[in-house]
């Protein structure tokens, strides 16, 4: 067998010469990140927020406005709520949801910058059957053993105590399924939340259809592990969102507005 030896190119996300350059990159990237959520039909009437931590004031996130449709926000129409739900600035409300449970999932994990959740179709379809993905698809592998599930429904998450449960079942990891309710995803960047949950839906997809089709096969857990550690990075996840990013932005570029 030939070995073909392909040069290895690093990406890395960007740095910044400001925390006005820092702050402009993220809120572009957030507005992205929901324009493409609308275009993936993630969107579902009032439901659903993304927020990335602001990166002067740490305990600040900027989020999409309460009522506004995914298609329809630009960078001006976001929003930086503080840590007790106040909005800072913005003249739009803030989902009280949103508030609470990425308020405690941000509070738990300094590491995370972004978070996301939505009422996705197969997100929620999935989270109806209590149970992790399986590593069925190279693409699943990323959340192989970085997954958690917090199987206590109990209505719309408006309680902070709650919402610290959730913090506290995800734990390290990248990813968490919510019973009954759907998905959510962190990451080091908008980019890397924001691309998790988009893998993270397409794998429920194929897992449901799968099932739906027959008994599918299971990749083998020292594969399934490997697998992760090449597709599941905080650097993958960031290059993968890139080509969208572009895409999004040629297509409506006044969500840069």
């Amino acid at each position: 067998m030939i070995a073909i030896k392909v040069p290895k190119v690093t990406f890395q996300p960007p740095t910044f010469n400001s925390i006005e350059e820092e702050r402009r990159h993220r809120k572009q990237r957030l507005a992205a990140a929901l324009r493409l959520f609308a275009r993936f039909g993630f969107s579902e009437g009032i439901a659903g927020h993304i927020t990335v931590r602001d990166p002067e004031h740490l305990d600040h996130f900027w989020v999409n406005s309460f009522g506004m449709h995914f298609s329809l926000i630009r960078v001006s129409d976001l929003i930086l709520v503080n840590h007790k739900g106040e909005v800072v600035e913005g003249n739009k409300p803030v989902n009280e949801a949103a508030f609470a449970i990425h308020s405690q999932v941000h509070n738990a994990r300094p590491d995370v910058i972004a978070a996301a959740h939505a009422h996705s179709p197969y997100g929620k379809s999935w989270s109806s059957l209590g149970r992790l993905l399986d590593p069925l698809t190279q693409d699943a592998c990323s959340f192989y053993e970085d997954q958690a599930l917090f199987d206590d429904y109990t209505g719309v998450v408006l309680e902070i105590e709650e919402a610290k449960r959730i913090a506290k079942t995800l734990g390290d990891k990248k990813a968490i399924i919510l019973q009954n309710h759907g998905l959510l995803t962190v990451g080091e960047t908008v980019d890397e939340a924001a691309w998790w949950f988009i893998a993270m839906e397409r794998s429920c997809q194929a897992q449901l259809m799968a099932q739906a089709a027959g008994k599918p096969i299971l990749i083998k857990p020292e594969c399934a592990r490997l697998t992760q550690q090449q597709v599941g990075s905080h650097r993958m996840g960031w290059f993968s969102f890139q080509p969208l990013y572009d895409m999004i932005v040629r297509r409506e570029p006044d969500l840069l507005d």
